[in-house]
């Protein structure tokens, strides 16, 4: 699903996509037509920018992670604002694209994002990275939800940036599998998306060396 609200931009989006061969089940221009079209249809990715005339991009965003099944989101915006991305982000955001990519960085962007990958704009991940590890110095609840050894072996590998068809190369576990545990993860923790996931698992430290 597009939800822009330029209807040139929007529908070149949605042209593009479609000739890479992606089934684009809604186009909007709005944030309220956005959640009522994801209701209906239950698109499994949304591009989504951020000026939307009513609702913000990242309202939207923020409701979408609540919807089941949950779409994958990619923010396609003209702005690189440091609070932008953050709060894009922080609201369930899977990644951040700048308009100003070019048709193949974005179908690749789409196309890791559809895969489970974290995605941003060259730049923008070192920032969203550095809040992270900001949020890391703050204190961590010692009784914090127990997991697995197996579970905690494959966070450590998503907060690597690893996407699940690596992460199930490298632990010799199916796809499935990885998909489970980090499903299983989410739970536990009471997070909603791999976003979040990637950001409890730097403030955890799992980033660091060792783990896999």
């Amino acid at each position: 699903m597009v939800v822009d609200d330029h209807p040139m931009w929007r529908d070149g989006v949605a042209r593009d996509l479609t000739e890479a061969g992606y089934e684009v089940v809604a186009t909007v221009g709005e944030g309220g037509q956005a959640l009522r079209a994801a209701a209906a249809v239950r698109p499994e990715l949304v591009v989504l920018d951020l000026r939307l005339p009513d609702l913000s991009g990242v309202e939207v965003a923020r409701r979408l992670a609540a919807h089941d099944p949950q779409p994958r989101i990619l923010v396609l915006s003209a702005s690189g604002e440091q609070e932008d991305v953050l709060e894009a982000v922080k609201a369930g955001a899977s990644g951040y694209l700048l308009k100003s990519a070019s048709r193949q960085e974005f179908l690749d962007a789409v196309s890791r994002t559809a895969q489970g990958d974290a995605v941003f704009t060259p730049g923008l991940a070192g920032l969203v990275l550095g809040e992270y590890r900001r949020l890391a110095a703050q204190p961590v609840p010692a009784d914090g939800p127990r997991l697995t050894e197996r579970e905690t072996q494959v966070l450590r590998l998503v907060a690597k940036g690893l996407s699940y068809r690596q992460i199930a190369e490298r632990l010799v576990l199916s796809h499935r599998t990885v998909q489970n545990h980090v499903q299983n993860t989410l739970n536990k923790l009471q997070l909603h998306n791999r976003a979040q996931l990637i950001r409890y698992a730097i403030e955890q430290g799992l980033d660091g060396p060792g783990g896999d």
